[in-house]
């Protein structure tokens, strides 16, 4: 609560000291449509577009589990040309597929449902999304506008405002796509090292929320493991197998890790090596997480308990 008597759940969620270990939502695919003008509250949902159309984009995406966006380039400037929309794709090879293209009419956006079902073009450049919908979420855009600033600064070809990605008390939250990695717990300052660090192959433990095509658990281990190891590419870790008891999850991490192990003496960085994490889980007492929720909500935190070389 500020002296305004305002509630900003992000910062109330640092104030707690709110884990971000494992809170990235599950998914592989997203849908980009960049819209210049205001964003509903709800996003793509919101947005009076022509109702076919709306249907065909929702019911393609839905079948693909995509997650929709619409994202804008930072600052007042309007951009030239027609605004842009896009398909990206991440499969578990790392390799990533992209549809691009262009929209004037709202029957354009037709355009989204084949390309979700198609492969398209490999490769492509990475984007990066800065959460900044300040109408669902006034933490979003508090924290998120000034990291938009200082990326867009530096990337301005890379980076587009989004709507809601979840995680509003984890504000300001950074998404690289199609990698599926998050980020969070950032200020203009951390989050163009995360980004230039990501982006040169180096993703570290701090801020990191998860990788999308990882369950939870699954993201706390690599986490785990990228804390204990430092920094590694967004390929060079991959969960070998998981096993669920009744006192949480074993999970095993195989790779190659950079450097020397925290604990376990020097680590040949062409060997790869196996990592067993032990991961348990716990709810929070019931709190407010979000700036307009109840204060009745409660959360699920992933620890690591064991890290472990196999």
């Amino acid at each position: 609560m500020t002296t305004t008597g305002r509630f900003f759940c992000a910062d109330a969620a640092r104030t707690r000291g709110d884990s971000i270990v494992g809170t990235a939502p599950h998914g592989t695919a997203w849908v980009l449509i960049e819209y210049r003008g205001g964003w509903p509250a709800n996003g793509f949902d919101g947005l009076d577009l022509e109702p076919g159309t709306k249907a065909l984009v929702f019911a393609a995406a839905r079948a693909a589990r995509a997650r929709v966006l619409l994202v804008r380039r930072h600052g007042r400037t309007m951009p030239q040309g027609p605004p842009r929309w896009a398909v990206l794709r991440y499969d578990a090879t790392g390799a990533h597929r992209q549809h691009w293209g262009t929209w004037g009419r709202d029957e354009d956006l037709a355009q989204i449902a084949p390309a979700l079902t198609t492969p398209g073009e490999p490769g492509g450049r990475p984007v990066v999304l800065v959460c900044a919908h300040g109408l669902h979420d006034a933490c979003c855009a508090v924290r998120g506008r000034p990291v938009a600033r200082a990326l867009s600064e530096r990337r301005p070809d890379l980076v587009w405002e989004c709507t809601h990605v979840g995680g509003d008390r984890f504000a300001a939250n950074v998404v690289v796509v199609p990698d599926g990695v998050y980020y969070g717990n950032l200020d203009a300052g951390s989050a163009v090292t995360v980004v230039e660090e990501h982006l040169a192959g180096r993703i570290r433990a701090e801020h990191l929320r998860g990788y999308t095509d990882l369950f939870p658990p699954q993201q706390a281990a690599v986490a785990a493991v990228l804390d204990r190891f430092g920094p590694a590419g967004r390929h060079d870790y991959a969960v070998a197998r998981t096993f669920r008891d009744d006192d949480g999850w074993r999970i095993r991490v195989t790779g190659r890790p950079p450097g020397p192990a925290a604990a376990d003496g020097e680590v040949d960085g062409e060997a790869e090596i196996a990592i067993d994490v032990e991961v348990r889980a716990r709810r929070t007492p019931q709190r407010q997480l979000t700036c307009r929720g109840p204060a009745t909500s409660s959360a699920v935190v992933y620890e690591a308990v064991s890290v472990r070389q196999g």
